[in-house]
């Protein structure tokens, strides 16, 4: 019988159908293009959330790739001993440790050891995939949930309409680290989330990304419009994209800003700032943080 040549597995997806997570997740398509990005030499680490539920349950795995599931609280801490040990047996040449959070585990219960990860200085890349609230224990407001959203833990009402607090800004504070490579990236855009994915693996020393993933369960959006969503979040200026490479500040820029409400009014979290008046006046605090952001970074090409 002719041989049968053997299949070339290195275009294959690296994160497999199967998995259990809702339809239109942001989540699920970032973490396929990361591992396609990043190739099948690489460790994952993965806080419990979302991914970790939908991905790994008892008996069946989405990964095609080396799999550790820790605590919420203790990733950054699980991967910095994973990198410590590819050091001490000399295979750290070949293998990339790549740490996965949701933004919960990332800018709340797992900060502690992310910072700790940081400062060492461990060879470890954080992937942050920011849906902007806890999604998998009820949809409770994080850190990083912005500014008037509802969540079930900020629900609109007489004492406030919806999250009292503004977004914390993850990716400066992990800049104040003095880390070589930091950016922010969205599931909308995925040749941009490719190539700083490339660029993170080929810089020795801890990297972060942060990874805008729009949640259709959580923020009451339309399942198919994910990617749509997530393009104008970046367009509005709401999550500017950017990369800060060793001290330099490198911009995707836009042609034609889109008003934030627009982004707004496509998801039922947002829904209690527009009446049959029209937007109320906390709309226009969020277009001036996203009119910020355009400024600060830059964002409107000349």
């Amino acid at each position: 019988m002719p041989k049968v040549k053997e299949r070339d597995k290195s275009c294959d997806h690296l994160f497999a159908s199967g998995h259990t997570a809702c339809p239109g997740c942001g989540q699920s398509l970032a973490v396929r293009l990361v591992l396609r990005a990043a190739g099948r030499n690489v460790i994952v680490v993965n806080s419990t959330g979302c991914l970790e539920i939908f991905s790994s349950k008892y008996g069946e795995s989405s990964w095609e790739v080396p799999y550790i599931h820790s605590l919420f609280e203790n990733i950054a801490a699980v991967a910095s001993g994973v990198e410590s040990a590819l050091k001490a047996t000399g295979r750290l040449d070949d293998v990339r440790v790549i740490a996965m959070g949701g933004d919960g585990a990332t800018a709340d219960i797992g900060f502690g050891a992310i910072s700790g990860m940081m400062e060492r200085g461990h060879d470890v890349l954080y992937v942050c995939y920011d849906n902007e609230a806890y999604m998998n224990t009820g949809i409770q407001r994080s850190g990083c949930t912005p500014h008037y959203a509802r969540t079930t833990t900020s629900p609109p009402g007489k004492a406030s309409l919806g999250n009292w607090r503004p977004k914390k800004d993850l990716p400066q504070i992990i800049l104040a680290h003095g880390v070589p490579y930091v950016a922010t990236a969205t599931v909308g855009y995925y040749a941009d989330l490719d190539k700083k994915v490339k660029r993170a693996l080929s810089i020795r020393g801890p990297k972060y990304i942060q990874v805008h993933v729009p949640c259709p369960l959580g923020w009451g959006s339309d399942s198919s419009r994910t990617i749509e969503l997530a393009k104008i979040a970046a367009n509005s200026g709401l999550f500017p994209l950017y990369e800060v490479d060793h001290g330099e500040l490198k911009v995707r820029r836009f042609g034609k800003k889109i008003p934030v409400e627009e982004y707004l009014n496509m998801q039922v979290r947002f829904r209690h700032l527009f009446g049959k008046d029209g937007a109320r006046a906390e709309v226009h605090e969020i277009q001036a943080v996203a009119d910020a952001n355009i400024e600060k970074y830059g964002l409107m090409a000349k």
